[in-house]
């Protein structure tokens, strides 16, 4: 990735490397799973269902993403089951130790959990999410959110909002696939928008900017295109702007998500 620092200057090539999840299952029954090990925590619906690069419309990450972890060491409950036919309800349950070992690795001790309710029928879930620290301020955090596909169009709605005292904020974004027309080359094409806006919390600029939260209150839109070369491999582009008291700022992104798998053996039938 390629940036430029906010005060101008030549462009820049940072490198991130980060294990993001190593994680083992056991699928207990069919309403639960037991993880241990490195996992994306559930808090709210970005951060474990759309981080990933291959599966999310647009690149940059939401303003409010920091205001959890991002990953979690320890063990997790989740599963779901039916309440009625037109209702179907999910949970985890989490509980995660600190780890200090390596940059790439860390985590905080905090326990949590999200409840969720989704409707078949309409293709809408809704749902919420905690999480309390255990380690220093020992302090909460909370959230909502929702996910609609339609029926009759290929569209990706969703949106999230989060809380803790280090500031608050949404966001709401939609990706549209072209995949109606004949043309083959147009059926790979992706529209994606997000609006979103942070508000600054009880941290200074120089704890915010530590923890990867905006310094100030801002508001961002930001649009995307996507073309799909085929299954795993798209280009994705986007630009958004950004608006603050520290500056107003123009984003691009330009790149190549690509995903790999690599079959460890072949399944007997």
């Amino acid at each position: 990735m390629f940036q430029r620092p906010p005060d101008g200057g030549p462009y820049g090539g940072p490198v991130s490397k980060n294990l993001d999840y190593a994680q083992v299952d056991y699928i207990a029954n069919p309403y639960l799973t037991v993880t241990v090990g490195r996992f994306l925590t559930p808090f709210g619906i970005f951060n474990e269902r759309l981080y990933p690069i291959w599966i999310r419309s647009l690149q940059q990450d939401p303003l409010i993403l920091p205001l959890s972890d991002e990953s979690s060491d320890g063990a997790m409950l989740r599963g779901g089951f039916p309440v009625n036919a037109k209702a179907n309800l999910t949970y985890a349950v989490y509980v995660s130790a600190i780890s200090t070992v390596h940059n790439n690795l860390q985590s905080e001790r905090n326990v949590g959990g999200r409840l969720g309710v989704y409707l078949p029928g309409s293709r809408l879930e809704v749902g919420a999410s905690w999480q309390k620290l255990l380690q220093d301020g020992r302090t909460n955090a909370f959230g909502f959110y929702s996910a609609w596909q339609p029926q009759r169009l290929p569209l990706n709605m969703h949106g999230e909002y989060a809380r803790s005292n280090q500031g608050s904020g949404y966001w709401v974004d939609g990706a549209y696939r072209l995949s109606q027309f004949r043309q083959k080359a147009v059926r790979r094409l992706e529209f994606a928008g997000r609006a979103e806006q942070f508000f600054s919390g009880q941290i200074g600029s120089d704890e915010a900017e530590a923890l990867g939260l905006p310094g100030a209150n801002t508001r961002e839109g930001e649009f995307g295109l996507n073309y799909y070369l085929h299954d795993g491999l798209k280009a994705v582009s986007s630009y958004g702007r950004e608006f603050s008291s520290n500056g107003n700022f123009n984003l691009w992104t330009f790149g190549i998500a690509y995903r790999f798998m690599v079959p460890l053996g072949r399944a007997e039938q």
